[in-house]
């Protein structure tokens, strides 16, 4: 029985498990007995992947079917400070499971698009913390920021997603705003402002931790990790490509609450 290596990013942790992606993602979103759900996103990891910064070793060990045959859902390996140890190289697809337990995977673009003409953006960061963010820069030079050790608060890695701003993405002052379902739009509009009083400032908290579930309608573009320049790009599938090819899970992404 293969053993998959997977991060999952609420709570950041790297996990050993016997179920293939769409079995983990059911398994993390509702639970064995389908008592509880909540989203999951995570991350495969290549299998053969090693490093002395976490517990691996004895993986082949801990791993092992039940004596009734069942695989191994889940064994834990860490459960602090894992992103920073994965090598980009050693990630593969990303997995997003719906509170029912539906998973959408997403392979890695072979380019990172350019960045848009747009004056602002929104972004939310989903490891190693959840803050939703402003910010002038497009999403490589946010990374490059966010991860360079000579600012004052830097990350090793990071892994997040640019949100759509409508009208605002070009001014604050805009209306005609759509759906945006976003708390406190005039906060939102406050915090964009202020690049304007403060043209030297690169980035700014909108909301400091975000504890709800991902609302994959307002997803930009896709999904980033990355350090510095090294970045993966994640593009979400298009509106068309959700509703036709991945109908069942994008009715479910869209029936869950917050999405």
């Amino acid at each position: 029985m293969k053993t998959h290596l997977y991060f999952t990013l609420a709570p950041e942790s790297l996990v050993a498990s016997q179920l293939t992606p769409s079995e983990f993602g059911t398994y993390l979103a509702v639970g064995t007995h389908r008592n509880s759900n909540g989203q999951a996103q995570f991350f495969e990891i290549d299998p053969e992947w090693r490093t002395d910064a976490l517990p691996m070793r004895d993986i082949e060990r801990r791993c092992v079917a039940h004596s009734d045959g069942a695989p191994r859902k889940s064994t834990y390996l860490a459960i602090y400070r894992v992103l920073e140890h994965i090598p980009l190289s050693a990630i593969g697809n990303l997995h997003l499971a719906t509170p029912d337990g539906r998973t959408l995977s997403i392979a890695p673009a072979a380019s990172i698009p350019p960045d848009s003409e747009d004056r602002f953006h929104l972004y939310q960061e989903y490891c190693p913390a959840q803050p939703r963010v402003v910010s002038v820069l497009g999403p490589v030079r946010f990374c490059a920021h966010l991860t360079d050790s000579a600012q004052p608060v830097s990350v090793p890695k990071i892994v997040f997603s640019e949100l759509k701003l409508g009208n605002l993405a070009k001014n604050p002052e805009a209306t005609g705003l759509g759906n945006l379902p976003y708390p406190n739009i005039d906060h939102l509009r406050d915090c964009l402002r202020e690049f304007t009083f403060k043209p030297s400032k690169p980035t700014k908290v909108f909301i400091r931790n975000v504890s709800d579930s991902v609302l994959y309608r307002t997803i930009r573009g896709g999904f980033y990790v990355g350090h510095q320049d090294n970045i993966k790009f994640y593009p979400m599938p298009s509106p068309d490509e959700l509703e036709i090819k991945y109908h069942d899970w994008w009715s479910s992404a869209l029936s869950t609450f917050g999405s």
